[in-house]
């Protein structure tokens, strides 16, 4: 199991060393969600603010984007650093020409799944993809209660990508923490993001050692 930790978690106000904190810690993703108010109702940071941020690690910068145009924007993230993007199926962007983009571009791509839509969304492209992302919890905010129901869905992709003998991860993102770890793993997740379970954390060294330790 790998862990990223998700910098909505982190303070804003000290991005680089909150960063460098986590990279410390054994990270082995750094998580960044980008929301545009529009696609969902938050507003966060981009591309400038991903170039700033990207000389305090050198650990993969999995980039999350909940924007409702994300091709447009490829370019832009792929400058400051982006090492994974990933994008919802659901965007207005054309899910084949973004990958594209993305693979153009030489980095790792992914598509990312609401609560609401059923795994089959994305078998059409699992061919083209590196990973998938299941959201469990509605995007948008931070510290919200995991979805345990979202679990079938992460096996009806683990076995379609079994089935079709594909490398292509899994990655879960809501709510994940001590307590929902172990269900996550069982449904066949191979990355964890965690936001408020490690940055809030006395230890996260310690946290996200355990996280691994249960997964």
């Amino acid at each position: 199991m790998l862990i990223a930790p998700s910098l909505l978690s982190c303070d804003f106000s000290k991005m680089g060393s909150e960063i460098t904190r986590m990279d410390k810690a054994g990270a082995d993703w750094m998580h960044l969600d980008v929301m545009d108010g529009h696609f969902v109702p938050n507003l966060t940071f981009g591309a400038p603010i991903i170039k700033w941020i990207r000389p305090y690690t050198k650990k993969p910068f999995d980039v999350h984007l909940m924007i409702s145009e994300p091709a447009r924007y490829i370019d832009d993230f792929a400058d400051a650093g982006a090492d994974i993007i990933t994008f919802h199926i659901e965007s207005d962007s054309d899910p084949d020409e973004t990958i594209e983009r993305i693979k153009g571009r030489g980095l790792q791509a992914g598509l990312v799944l609401k609560p609401h839509t059923p795994a089959e969304a994305v078998f059409p492209y699992l061919d083209k993809v590196d990973l998938v992302l299941v959201m469990t919890v509605e995007p948008g905010f931070g510290g919200q209660s995991f979805m345990a129901d979202m679990m079938p869905k992460v096996q009806a992709l683990r076995a379609e990508i079994d089935r079709r003998g594909l490398k292509v991860l899994i990655e879960a993102d809501g709510g994940i923490g001590d307590a929902t770890i172990s269900a996550v793993t069982e449904a066949g997740v191979d990355v964890s993001v965690a936001g408020t379970a490690v940055f809030k954390a006395d230890n996260p060294a310690d946290a996200i050692k355990r996280l691994k330790g249960e997964a």
